[in-house]
């Protein structure tokens, strides 16, 4: 499995089982994510610490994970970040826009706030 999805409550944690976060697996991300936005889990964290490589789709699905949860007044939190994938966010300058935290215990604080 692709993505590993480990629900609490009205939090998810979704752990992305893949090297690369790219056009051949992130619809089926957003597929996961529709699903759970449909079952009203509105806090989503997404574990990204075996993913070594995001392209623009990987990008896309992160993208929708943040405006589902806002849209229903839920958190979305992306963790676990290699360094890679961090510059890739920090030069879409999405570290602005989204909440990040260095692992899936910080982000369940704060989601917790």
């Amino acid at each position: 499995m692709d993505f590993i999805i480990d629900q609490k409550d009205l939090t998810a944690i979704v752990k992305t089982n893949v090297e690369k976060l790219n056009a051949t697996n992130a619809s089926d991300l957003k597929g996961e994510l529709a699903v759970l936005n449909k079952k009203s889990i509105n806090n989503i964290i997404i574990d990204m610490s075996k993913t070594k490589y995001c392209d623009s789709s990987g990008l896309s699905a992160i993208l929708l994970a943040n405006r589902l949860c806002k849209d229903t007044n839920g958190k979305f939190i992306l963790c676990g970040l290699q360094s890679n994938v961090q510059k890739l966010i920090e030069i879409a300058q999405l570290d602005r826009v989204l909440s990040i935290t260095s692992d899936e215990d910080s982000a369940l604080e704060l989601i917790a706030q």
